[in-house]
């Protein structure tokens, strides 16, 4: 194995580990902006239309350039970092994200904004899976690591709900491109920070990196992620510009598969998915996402079309989801200590399924306090299964894999989020159709036009007038509340789903009587500590330095009532 921690990061450990909660608020901080920049564009797309005036595809391009590429970029990005060094990855993304914000910020023509959001998006990739990994390294001891997962999740969903409020704001009293221009006095704090104070780490680098599979992996999730995007947009699923990047991708992901079980030294072990820890908290991770995210998008969209609301009273009204992300990312080491991942992941998919279902009770008119409530159950549970099935999934890896497992869990969180987009928008478009088929007054070319959406009926309605138009304006409010109570049982059904896989899950959170790599702890090959704290298996091969010795016990912290004492 490769060296995995600096000398600099050797000292800075010595003053008793305080240094690596700093490390902490630095990659959290920049998540933070990654997971900014996925929502805030949102709400400024009305005042970049008006501006750049982007043709329809060009304006898909711009809101979807940034998850495509950051999608596809993971898998790539994350075991570069593991080969490389994750801090000089992640150092490099953040220059990219800085200068890539000035030119979008800049922007004049749609093809400039659109290629600033690509760049965005590969700066994303260098980003987010290079700070899961450094936090795996700098905090080897699970119960740490669990503490520091609760706050890098909670940091998240702060940043993706935060982001709609904070775009309203900016849109309202500046001009679009302020959403972009808040990026650049952070990324210059946050680089020469960075720089100080990360510590860097690799993986195992014996054997040449894989250009060829990072470049299939990279290939295959773009396909798979334009073909659920376009099925999400209303698109037909056996269509060629659907179903052909679809096919195409997922052809490529399972010849990436094929060609890492025969590599010696692959990408990503795919030994990881044969233990069940990892592959459940994989798939918990696919159905959350999957669930609520398209379920997200449609709730803006009542807020907005059904009740009125602006862009920034919406960002308001998601402010409890936030506040309950964070109380559950804050208890969330806690409960897992004392109930267990398999309960944890489980009763969080059940709460949120609760959640969903009590959200069927709105209706035409406002309902302040049920919206409150039911946010708040929805972001206590979501944030609960997301942070437990992280924990589960990042805890299941070794060290030396953590860039490649970082880059499968945000992979998949990605997926998920595109799946669950063209999934339930495919329903809510199903339910919600039928509804303005037969509208009295309204003519047939009327009706079809006012079925693609809320926003396209009200368009409509407006242009007909008269009784016919106040016809279809309240059967089209009354077709969308209806398809999005349909939607939202779909949704439940998917998170009970959830919560029978997390079944599979192990009972209790299992911690290692000693850290398997220690931050700060001396480098591989080097003398053992005085106390004896560190000694080293001599390797079989000439050459190859040799590796800690991992003990073999390991304690169990029990969950609550379970007859054993908890640790």
């Amino acid at each position: 194995m490769s060296r995995t921690i600096t000398a600099r990061a050797r000292e800075r450990a010595a003053d008793g580990g305080t240094n690596r909660w700093v490390v902490l608020v630095v990659l959290c901080v920049s998540l933070l902006l990654v997971a900014l920049d996925a929502t805030i564009l949102h709400v400024a797309v009305p005042s970049l239309t008006e501006d750049l005036r982007p043709s329809s595809t060009a304006l898909l391009w711009i809101v979807d350039a940034y998850p495509l590429v950051c999608a596809s970029l993971l898998i790539l990005f994350g075991t570069l970092g593991d080969r490389v060094g994750r801090r000089r990855v992640l150092l490099l993304g953040y220059a990219l994200f800085g200068v890539a914000s000035a030119i979008a910020a800049l922007a004049t023509e749609p093809g400039v904004l659109i290629a600033a959001r690509a760049l965005l998006g590969v700066g994303g990739a260098m980003i987010m899976p290079a700070t899961l990994s450094i936090l795996r390294t700098v905090f080897p001891d699970r119960r740490e690591r669990a503490t520091a997962i609760g706050i890098w999740t909670a940091v998240a969903a702060v940043g993706a709900a935060t982001g709609p409020v904070l775009g309203g704001f900016l849109v309202e009293h500046y001009w679009w491109g302020s959403v972009f221009l808040i990026n650049i006095p952070l990324m210059a704090l946050i680089l020469p920070l960075g720089r100080r104070l990360l510590p860097e780490s690799r993986g195992d680098s014996d054997g040449p990196w894989d250009v060829i599979g990072a470049l299939m992996a990279a290939a295959g999730v773009l396909g798979c992620v334009l073909g659920v995007k376009r099925a999400g947009a209303g698109e037909p699923l056996l269509a060629l510009p659907t179903a052909g990047p679809l096919l195409v991708g997922a052809a490529l992901l399972v010849l990436f598969v094929r060609r890492q079980k025969r590599r010696p030294h692959p990408l990503i072990d795919m030994r990881l998915f044969s233990r069940a820890a990892f592959t459940t908290s994989v798939g918990c991770i696919v159905i959350g996402m999957l669930a609520l995210v398209g379920l997200e998008l449609i709730a803006v969209q009542y807020l907005q079309l059904v009740l009125g609301l602006s862009p920034l009273e919406t960002g308001l009204r998601l402010l409890p989801l936030t506040f309950a992300a964070m109380a559950a990312g804050a208890t969330g080491s806690y409960t897992l200590r004392r109930i267990g991942p398999r309960r944890m992941v489980g009763w969080g998919f059940v709460l949120t399924a609760a959640a969903v279902l009590l959200l069927t009770f709105m209706g035409q008119h406002d309902r302040p306090l049920l919206l409150t409530v039911g946010f708040v159950l929805l972001g206590f549970g979501l944030q609960t299964t997301l942070f437990s099935a992280y924990e589960s999934m990042l805890s299941e890896a070794p060290q030396r894999s953590a860039g490649g497992a970082a880059a499968i869990g945000e992979t998949s969180y990605q997926l998920g989020a595109g799946m669950g987009i063209a999934l339930l928008g495919s329903v809510m478009n199903a339910a919600y159709a039928p509804g303005l088929a037969s509208v009295p007054g309204v003519p047939t070319e009327a009706s079809s036009a006012a079925s693609n959406s809320l926003g396209e009926a009200y368009k409509v309605a407006d242009q007909l007038g008269g009784t016919a138009g106040t016809a279809l304006h309240q059967a089209a409010r009354h077709a969308f509340v209806d398809g999005l109570h349909v939607t939202l049982c779909v949704s439940a059904v998917l998170l009970l789903v959830g919560a029978l896989m997390a079944r599979r899950l192990p009972r209790v959170m299992e911690c290692p009587a000693e850290p398997e790599e220690s931050y700060g702890s001396p480098e591989v090959g080097e003398p053992p500590a005085v106390d004896g704290s560190h000694a080293a298996i001599p390797s079989d091969a000439p050459g190859k330095p040799a590796e800690p010795r991992v003990p073999a016990t390991r304690e169990a912290i029990e969950p609550a009532g379970s007859g054993r004492p908890a640790h």
